[in-house]
This record gives C-alpha cells, sequence and structure tokens, in this order.
C-alpha cells in the first residue's frame, strides 16, 4: 500500500465534528479545565465501513498527574496485518497541545516510518468525554490524522493476588514516617502496594484474599524449596494460566530453605509463560534491623515491604537499577547505581541504606516508569516476551590491566556431549594480582552479576537466565592472589527455554559485571552436542526438551509437574547408561528423600498436604547416579555440584543411620575426583566432611547456578 492509499482511508469522517468542539472548549472555564487531567490511554473511534477491530488503536499521552512523563506511545494499525508501534518524546506547545519526535518505532514494511507527532487534547469540561488528535507526519509520507477517544487514566489493568502462611508477616502496606529516616517532604500516608502500582499507571485490583495457608499439622518443616514454591503456585494461584496475562500471584511465607540471606525470589518462567509470580520470606534478612536503629519495627515492615515491591517489579520486566544498560532494550538505557527505586538495592548505593531511605519517595526511576507506561505491552505483561534476554559484550567496560581471570569450561577432556545430556558448565575465577581482593561471595551464582552466552552456529546469540531470581543478603569473602573461586550453572534450560539441546557446535561466553564497574570477559569455550545415537533418542527428546522437566531439572525435582516426572522415569528406562540418566535420577530421587510438601485444595480452603519420603526408591536412584556411576556423574554434573550431591547423600545416608556407607561414599566420591586431577584443597574439605559425618549433616545441597540467580 502506498503512503497516500494509507493517508487516504485513515482521515477519520467526523474529524469536522472534532473541530467544531475543540472551538467550544476554548471557551470552556479555566476551572474546568483545572478538574482535568489529560493523561491516560485512549481508544481509536471505528471508522464507517471499517471493522470494530480498529478500536484496537491505542494513544498512551503522559503529560500530568503523578510522575509525569512527557511522553506518548501507541499502536496504528491498517487492516489485520499491517501495524506500527510508536513512542514519541513531547514537549508543550500550548494549551492541551503537544509536539515531539518519535524516538521508538517498530512497524510492519507496509507501514509508513512517521518520525513526528502532534497531539491536541479536547477538554470541554469535567463531565465531558475527552477526545484527543493525533497528526502523523515526516519520513516522507503524507501526513494523517487520527481521533481517539478517552477511556481510562491508567494504562492498563492488572490484578495481585496475595497468599501467605500463618507464620509469616506480610507488609501489604506502611505508613510513610513510621520510621524516622525518611525525606523531610514525604507526605505522611499508609501507602500500600497497591497504591505504589497505581502510580506507575496501572489500575490495580487485589483478588480476595483466602485464609493463611496452613503449616501447622503438615507433617513437615515450615521452609519451602524452589520446587514447593513453583508446584504451589501452579496448584493454588486461581489465576494461573499457560498464557499472558495482566495478573501476579505473591506468596508470603517465613523462610527459603537456603535461610535467612535469602529475601525473596521472583519467578521467571512457569511452563512457557515469564515472570507471573513471587515469593517473598519475611523472616529472612530483612527482619532483623540494624542494631541500634531508633525504631525497630517500623525498619522491618519498611524492608519487608520495600522487597515486595522490588520482586514484584521484575515481573513487570525491570531489570535493577545498575543493569538497565546491558542486553537489547527497547531504547538506549543507562545505568542508574544511585537511583533511589524500588529497583536498586538500598545498601548498594554511597551512602548505604541511611543514604537510600532518607531520600527514597517509595516509588520507581523515570527510566522504570518510562518503560512500564510506554513500551510495547508484550515487554510488559506478565506471561508474556522477554526483553531483558539479549546480550552482549562489544561495550564491555573492561580494564587494561585486570586483578580477575575469569575461564568457562566443562569437567571433560573434549568439551563435547551426548545427545540429551543437559549441559553444565563451571566457572573459575582466579584473583591474578598480587593482593588480596574482596568480591562478593556470590559473585559467579548471581545473574545480577552475571552475564552468560551461548550461540549455535549462524543462529542468534542467546543469554542464559535462570528461572528463578532473588533478592540475597549482601556478603563478600577474600581472595587470595592466586585463590580461584567456582561456580556450577545449568545451562541446558532457563526461562528463555533449552538453550544447549540441538546438534551441533556452540560457542559459550561469561562476563561477569563487578560492583565498581568492571567487567570481566572470559574467552569463548566451543562446546559440542553429538548428534542422536538412533531414532529412539530423536524420539525421546520430543519428551524431554520442555520446559517443565527443564524446570525438574533446575530445581532437583517436583512433586507436582507428572509429565515431566514421567519423561525423566522414561529416560532412566530406555537409555539408563547414557548420561541423560544421571540428571533424571538425581532429579526423581532427591524429592524421594525426605517429606515435602503440595499445596492442595481450592483457592477458599488451601490446605498443605503432607508427602512422604520414599527412602528405598531415593537409595536406588541416587546410589546408581552418584556411587555405581562415579565418573561419568563428576563428569556431567561437573566436579562441584558432583560433590555437593554426594555431600547431600551422605548427610541423608547419615540421618537415616547408615553412617558405614556415608562414609565410604564420600570416600569414594573423592577417589574419584582425585583421580580427575581435581584441586586438593577441594578434595580434602569433602574428606573432612565425610570423616566428621553425623547425624545433623546437612540436608541440601548450596545449589549455586541452578535454582538461584
Amino acid at each position: 500500500m502506498k503512503a497516500a492509499d494509507f493517508a487516504e482511508t485513515h482521515v477519520d469522517a467526523d474529524e469536522s465534528e472534532f473541530d467544531a468542539l475543540e472551538a467550544l472548549s476554548s471557551v470552556a472555564t479555566a476551572t474546568a479545565a483545572l478538574l482535568l487531567r489529560d493523561s491516560g490511554l485512549y481508544r481509536r473511534r471505528p471508522e464507517s465501513g471499517r471493522l470494530p477491530i480498529a478500536r484496537r488503536d491505542e494513544l498512551r499521552l503522559d503529560v500530568d498527574g503523578r510522575y509525569p512523563q512527557h511522553a506518548a506511545s501507541g499502536t496504528l494499525r491498517d487492516g489485520l496485518a499491517n501495524r506500527m508501534q510508536w513512542m514519541a518524546r513531547l514537549q508543550s506547545t500550548g494549551p492541551a497541545t503537544w509536539s515531539g519526535s518519535i524516538v521508538y518505532r517498530d512497524r510492519t514494511p507496509a507501514m509508513p516510518p512517521y518520525t513526528q507527532v502532534e497531539i491536541s487534547v479536547l477538554r470541554t469540561g469535567p463531565h465531558q468525554p475527552r477526545r484527543a488528535r493525533v497528526g502523523f507526519s515526516g519520513g516522507s509520507t503524507v501526513p494523517i490524522t487520527q481521533l481517539y477517544d478517552y477511556v481510562s487514566a491508567s494504562f492498563d489493568p492488572v490484578e495481585f493476588e496475595f497468599d501467605s502462611t500463618p507464620d509469616a508477616n506480610p507488609s501489604l502496606a506502611i505508613q510513610t514516617h513510621a520510621h524516622p529516616n525518611h525525606p523531610p517532604g514525604m507526605p505522611i500516608e499508609t501507602l500500600s502496594i497497591a497504591k505504589v502500582y497505581e502510580r506507575a499507571g496501572f489500575n490495580v485490583s487485589v483478588a480476595p484474599q483466602g485464609p493463611p495457608i496452613p503449616v501447622a499439622g503438615a507433617g513437615v518443616d515450615g521452609v519451602w524449596s524452589d520446587t514447593e514454591m513453583h508446584d504451589a503456585m501452579q496448584a493454588h494461584w486461581s489465576r494461573f494460566r499457560d498464557q499472558a496475562q495482566w495478573a501476579m500471584w505473591v506468596f508470603h511465607a517465613a523462610m527459603h530453605e537456603s535461610g535467612r540471606s535469602l529475601g525473596g525470589v521472583m519467578f521467571d518462567d512457569i511452563g512457557p509463560n515469564h515472570r507471573q509470580g513471587t515469593a517473598i520470606f519475611t523472616e529472612s534478612f530483612i527482619s532483623h534491623a540494624p542494631a541500634g536503629d531508633p525504631a525497630a519495627v517500623a525498619w522491618v515492615a519498611r524492608m519487608r515491604f520495600w522487597t515486595a515491591c522490588h520482586e514484584m517489579g521484575h515481573a513487570f520486566n525491570l531489570a535493577h537499577s545498575w543493569q538497565k544498560s546491558l542486553g537489547t532494550p527497547w531504547l538506549p538505557i543507562s545505568d542508574e547505581p544511585e537511583a533511589r527505586s524500588f529497583m536498586n538495592y538500598p545498601y548498594n548505593v554511597s551512602g548505604g541504606e541511611t543514604a537510600f531511605f532518607e531520600d527514597f519517595g517509595f516509588r520507581f526511576s523515570d527510566p522504570e516508569l518510562l518503560f512500564m507506561r510506554h513500551a510495547p505491552r508484550s515487554f510488559v505483561q506478565m506471561g508474556n516476551a522477554d526483553w531483558f534476554d539479549h546480550h552482549g559484550f562489544e561495550e564491555a567496560s573492561v580494564s587494561r590491566e585486570p586483578k580477575l581471570a575469569l575461564v568457562v569450561r566443562v569437567n571433560r577432556e573434549k568439551p563435547l556431549l551426548q545427545f540429551m545430556e543437559p549441559a553444565v558448565v563451571e566457572l573459575k575465577l582466579t584473583n591474578i594480582s598480587r593482593q588480596p581482593m574482596i568480591v562478593p561471595k556470590d559473585l559467579l551464582e548471581d545473574s545480577h552479576h552475571l552475564t552468560l552466552v551461548a550461540k549455535r552456529g549462524r543462529d542468534p546469540a542467546r543469554s542464559w537466565s535462570p528461572f528463578a531470581s532473588a533478592c540475597h543478603e549482601p556478603e563478600v569473602r577474600v581472595l587470595a592472589p592466586g585463590d580461584s573461586m567456582y561456580a556450577p550453572i545449568f545451562l541446558g534450560a532457563g526461562k528463555g527455554g533449552w538453550m544447549v539441546a540441538e546438534p551441533g557446535v556452540y560457542q559459550v561466553q561469561a562476563c561477569l559485571h563487578l560492583p565498581d564497574g568492571e567487567d570481566i570477559v572470559s574467552a569463548p569455550m566451543e562446546l559440542r552436542v553429538a548428534p542422536p545415537a538412533g531414532y529412539d533418542e530423536e524420539m525421546m527428546a520430543q519428551d524431554l526438551f520442555t520446559q517443565d522437566v527443564g524446570r525438574a531439572l533446575a530445581f532437583d525435582g517436583t512433586r507436582e509437574l507428572s509429565t515431566a516426572n514421567q519423561a525423566l522415569r522414561e529416560t532412566v528406562d530406555r537409555f539408563p547408561t547414557r548420561a541423560v540418566s544421571t540428571h533424571a535420577r538425581v532429579a526423581l530421587g532427591m524429592p524421594m528423600r525426605r517429606p515435602g510438601k503440595v499445596l492442595r485444595g481450592p483457592v477458599e480452603a488451601p490446605a498443605i498436604e503432607a508427602m512422604a519420603s520414599r527412602p528405598e526408591e531415593a537409595r536406588a536412584l541416587l546410589s546408581e547416579a552418584l556411587i555405581n556411576r562415579q565418573d561419568g556423574a563428576a563428569a556431567t554434573l561437573g566436579h562441584v555440584e558432583f560433590g555437593e550431591y554426594a555431600q547431600v547423600f551422605a548427610g541423608w545416608l547419615a540421618r537415616e543411620g547408615e553412617m558405614k556407607e556415608a562414609r565410604e561414599l564420600m570416600t569414594t566420591a573423592c577417589a574419584a575426583l582425585e583421580k580427575r586431577a581435581v584441586k586438593p584443597a577441594v578434595v580434602a574439605e569433602l574428606r573432612r566432611f565425610g570423616e566428621g559425618l553425623a547425624a545433623d549433616a546437612p540436608s541440601r545441597p548450596r545449589r549455586p547456578g541452578k535454582a538461584k540467580e
């Protein structure tokens, strides 16, 4: 379609009506005009002779009200196939009129490449319907004019559903002056989570809160594993769907099984849909006020409130304040390491937490508001497209004399994976300077710091993103000169699907983003995936390379996803000697070691169902994986994870009264790692663990790089 033809079909027949009403609005009283806000959502009127589908064309005007961004965005369509998504920065050119350049444009080829917009709003009085006229021009095209009707002051509806356990203490609202450390001019008010997001531009509804999810009498511990939380979300959230929707589940529990250092988790992926739920652990480090704080109770309530808003912000696809420049964003965005935003860490800014809260207005930053209000809706809506997913290292801030060296490797002679073998890589960070270095303890385990990319052949590069992003208490460690730290990464699958699955050659590269702004980039590692050994493997792969199986492998099993467990059992039965079966046995056996919990029942009357342990099945599966096939397990799981799984299995055997078997397991595991030339200090630490085994041995692995971000 020619631009002139497009313009001819898109001139509204009733534009003259707008002109007449605009003349009336010029004589409206100043008082009436002051009662109106022009910002909000507008939709285009159906044109005569055209289907009502044209009403999908939207205008998002953002020029007044709370935190105005002086921007407009929307969609422009021609029929079903041709469309343009756009955003413009605006300047006022008169009463209720604005103009500006289009700074973002995503269009089909047949749509003209407009570069300018002019917007005017008809305001005749507080009880009159508002209309907006938008003129598109520039780009060597014929100008057109569109008319839009006012719909609402918010840009999108969103529903929050809050659930909690009785031992949790949610802070769904706080009093802004309850703690003396606050901005001097902050209004005194009761601020709710819903109001925070209403001010960000959303029409928030809160689902009726059901009774607390009972824990007492369940016969299990009161802490939650990643598997149990993901299973609970699918079983209990009333709005759970395998589709994109403006809805989010927020679950408050007392403690995660990893301990007090984990304050909250945003679920990146449930099935094929991302960013649909969060968990807040109210009795974690966020419940411990600093010694001598003048209002400890208010400090705790504020931190619980901040953590919930922070994790929910991730579900709107917001990156951390210091991560915005990573990836291929919707618009070029600069990092905001000093931002007083829900998306920054209070303890990361200059002056620490005290400096943060004395200037924190309980809001998101302007770039974050711009994204939530004006990015394409698929980027923002829960369960829809990824935004923070493509990365490259061309612009990495690399020092000419780096003090750290990063290596990506696999623990085998040749970097070759069998077909269907889940990819586990190991990161090694070494202090190559002459001075001790203080680094974050979770530097290699936390994708807040880590970008990991895999590229197969000519396919686009894909960035690894774990299934959950976590908010941890900051800790540091000292890395002496020549010393190294290690972490395994389950690269096989993540929130973007299976990253390393198809046969071929992959280039894998990592970049660490240090707190001081320096980047440490690894050399690319070539990783090859072998072709299938036969037709049976090709058929099995169709059931294995699913998101449910990926999640079960990443979270050490599931009690809820029966199809995933079925695929893993079939894998073990049909391919007992292949590397993939080691991963399958671990994922099947780990949940069986001990009692667990699954959330059951209707939303109105939820209950936690205790799941009995199945020790004989667990022993058989884990023994085959970690004892009978130790050398293969060390290769496919990686040395670090193999050692951790061996510790967990040995600890469980010790608690079951099988002390001899537990110590023999650690002895043979150490021998297997020594044979593979693992660092002697690492083997010695594992040997000390085996010699000191007792009935209170640890019950879970540290799990770096799999479920933790």
